[in-house]
């Protein structure tokens, strides 16, 4: 669920810009050469995965750290064949941030690969303003998935419902575990009382 929340536009240009070119390589990682490259799921129905999903657990990072709890993002399918993404989490003030997005696949109609940008749509054509969005896991009732990118450095547990069960959580971290993530970086997302 890339990009939560951006602070202003000019800032999160700047950041957004310096993430994706450490994210894609440019600044080498110790490590990152000693695991097995990061798998996806076989396939992924678009339309089927389309709809409110609910931040169950990420990896902390720079763009959600005003996020302090009910963190969601909703996938809308557009015509053109991309998808609209609308991430929304509440602030420490109890206020809403949204982020506005696009994402794309890569490859074939049915690629758990994709890349998802929250720059203006003039920048489209700049490389460092798409991140990876890849499909690691899901469940075949496409109830709990995991999303991560290529150097395993951000990571996402997603569900359609805002809690989880606790057995099949800790099934999945394992599995994210034996796929080289580090489990205990994940920061459980909070959810406000109802």
């Amino acid at each position: 669920m890339p990009h939560a929340a951006l602070p202003s536009a000019a800032h999160a240009l700047r950041a957004l810009l310096l993430a994706f070119a450490l994210g894609t390589g440019l600044a080498g990682g110790a490590g990152a050469s000693e695991r097995a490259p990061l798998a996806t799921i076989d396939r992924l129905d678009v339309p089927r995965y389309m709809g409110t999903w609910h931040e169950i657990a990420k990896y902390p990072n720079w763009f959600q750290r005003r996020c302090v709890a009910d963190t969601s993002a909703r996938y809308t399918l557009q015509a053109d064949g991309t998808v609209q993404v609308l991430n929304r989490c509440r602030r420490e003030d109890g206020s809403f941030d949204q982020a506005l997005g696009q994402a794309r696949q890569i490859g074939a109609a049915d690629s758990p690969r994709l890349q998802v940008r929250f720059a203006p749509a003039w920048l489209s054509l700049v490389p460092l303003v798409w991140g990876d969005y890849w499909v690691i896991d899901l469940d075949a009732d496409y109830q709990l998935v995991a999303v991560s990118e290529p150097r395993r450095e951000y990571l996402w547990i997603l569900s359609r419902t805002p809690q989880v069960d606790a057995a099949r959580y800790d099934a999945l971290v394992q599995r994210l575990a034996r796929m080289g993530f580090d489990i205990h970086k994940l920061d459980r997302t909070r959810q406000a009382s109802p």
